[in-house]
């Protein structure tokens, strides 16, 4: 593999033909990916009424997914730099590919669990093989924002694809059906990536510590048990947990000669600052396009593939965008372009709820079209600052983190965003008095607005339709709250992209981090 001519200043090769048609191999992983967050939006409601999850249970089943890619994409990324990224794609493709069979024919909310465990662990593979691909194989700055757009816009049309066909599959076969979509497309991968895909691979690399690999798994346990239940004494404990293990992670990285991450990599300002402002834009997304698919559906009392209808044309938003940013990136800098997404992010963060209470689907499709717009620049910009920054053998590593902010954003955007909704229902129907309802229907009702719509189908009659009418309001109002913070983080979002990232040039092929990087690494 040869890196001089990144690490020399000298003109960057540009992509052959090869290239640019193994991008379209690595789109199908990145499609998937985002496919199968989607279509497990608009299966929870069957799922909460064939297993009967419980409100803890339903969490874990939404976001293990999300958090067992957090805890493992470093490591993932980082063994991609070691035996191969193309190799490590394979693997995991074949791994998701069983993983998603389980989970489409689990009996029980545990096996479900356990089964968006494995498919978490495996899709943990895919990401950072996929985008340090990118980066070896387009090293030419401007060819690799365009390239990094398209594998952006890859998750934005899995979205939109998403929606409609679990919409179909709901409508005319059960909830596990929306898992086996993954099979036919990870056998087209594994068939096509040897003859399309390069390998690339760190000869020097050291052996994966897996101290290291417990410590980041045990850091992401503490602050998912923290972000899933009320705060109290034992949500601080584990808050104070995750952190001691966090501190301790850290301090172990700084010490190995073979570090899981390369701290050196923190010390660009591009690259941390990058981190952060992915972080937090990942955080509002994944919250609202769950809290949004079961307004829709438990709310509004759309069908399944009505809410996944209106919900596609929003990914619209991130394909432009996505493809926009190199042009946007021509004509102003990084931090501005951030700066100004997240604006039009948060205000359609205050367009949203307004939608939602004059009940208008279509004011609600173009407050969404408005989100994802403004995010999408963010998304590809931040990524390609993180990736450019580093050296091309820690593209893995780097590649890790960059994965490893977007799914840890979005994993504590589900958690914390679901907990305030929970917690603001739960709260709201406490008023109601429950008549005709024995206890355990109520307590199931007051839990969560999927145990409500299950009790007033069951019950019927005035008392199922007051106890509808008042889980509805309760949701609303939890909606209205939530999309309020998501416009106070957006804010806070805009203002550090403008502060951080507003006196960083646009890259023209310079690769000063990425030296000062390899040469921090390097030294003893």
């Amino acid at each position: 593999m040869d890196h001089s001519a990144a690490s020399s200043g000298s003109v960057p090769r540009k992509a052959t033909r090869r290239e640019w048609i193994g991008l379209g191999v690595i789109a199908l992983p990145c499609l998937l990916y985002s496919m199968d967050l989607t279509v497990l939006n608009l299966a929870v409601p069957a799922i909460m009424a064939d297993l009967n999850p419980s409100a803890t249970q339903l969490l874990w089943i939404v976001d293990i997914y999300g958090f067992m890619i957090a805890g493992m994409l470093i490591t993932m990324g980082t063994l991609g730099d070691r035996i191969g990224r193309r190799k490590l794609l394979m693997i995991g493709a074949f791994a998701f590919g069983l993983a998603s069979i389980l989970a489409a024919f689990s009996t029980s909310a545990e096996m479900l669990i356990v089964a968006r465990a494995i498919l978490g662990l495996s899709a943990a593979t895919l990401a950072p093989s996929t985008l340090s691909l990118i980066s070896n194989m387009f090293p030419d700055p401007k060819e690799r924002t365009f390239a990094i757009g398209v594998w952006i816009s890859s998750f934005s049309a899995g979205g939109a694809i998403g929606p409609v066909i679990g919409g179909i599959l709901l409508t005319w076969f059960w909830w596990g059906s929306v898992f086996l979509i993954a099979v036919p497309v990870m056998v087209v991968l594994l068939i096509v990536a040897p003859f399309l895909l390069p390998e690339y691979r760190d000869e020097n690399a050291g052996r994966i510590d897996l101290v290291s690999v417990a410590l980041s798994l045990a850091t992401i346990y503490g602050i998912k048990h923290a972000a899933s239940y009320a705060f109290d004494g034992e949500a601080a404990i584990a808050i104070l947990g995750g952190l001691a293990i966090g501190f301790v992670f850290v301090l172990r990285q700084s010490r190995l000669a073979t570090p899981l991450i390369d701290l050196s990599l923190f010390k660009s300002l591009k690259f941390s600052a990058s981190l952060g402002i992915n972080t937090l834009g990942f955080f509002a997304a994944f919250g609202i396009f769950l809290l949004t698919a079961q307004y829709l559906q438990l709310v509004l009392g759309l069908s399944p593939l009505a809410a996944g209808l209106w919900g596609a044309p929003s990914s619209i938003g991130f394909i432009v965008g996505s493809l926009l940013s190199p042009k946007l990136l021509a004509a102003m800098r990084p931090g501005y372009v951030m700066a100004g997404g997240y604006a039009l992010t948060a205000v359609s963060f205050v367009v949203m709820p307004q939608a939602a209470a004059a009940g208008s689907l279509y004011l609600l499709v173009v407050s969404h079209l408005l989100m994802s717009f403004g995010l999408a620049p963010i998304f590809t910009l931040s990524t390609d600052l993180i990736i450019g920054t580093v050296p091309p053998e820690r593209a893995g590593t780097a590649a890790g983190l960059s994965e490893t902010s977007a799914e840890f954003g979005g994993a504590l955007g589900i958690a914390i965003l679901g907990s305030i909704v929970t917690a603001l229902y739960a709260g709201s129907m406490v008023a109601f008095d429950g008549s005709g309802l024995a206890a355990d229907a109520l307590a199931n009702a007051r839990a969560t607005i999927g145990g409500a719509v299950a009790e007033a189908v069951e019950v019927g009659g005035a008392t199922g339709e007051l106890l509808l009418d008042a889980a509805r309001t309760a949701y609303a109002d939890a909606f209205y709250v939530v999309t309020l913070v998501c416009a106070v983080v957006s804010l806070l979002a805009a203002v550090v992209s403008l502060l951080v990232l507003g006196r960083i040039k646009p890259d023209a092929g310079d690769t000063s981090d990425a030296k000062e990087c390899g040469a921090e690494a390097m030294a003893p």
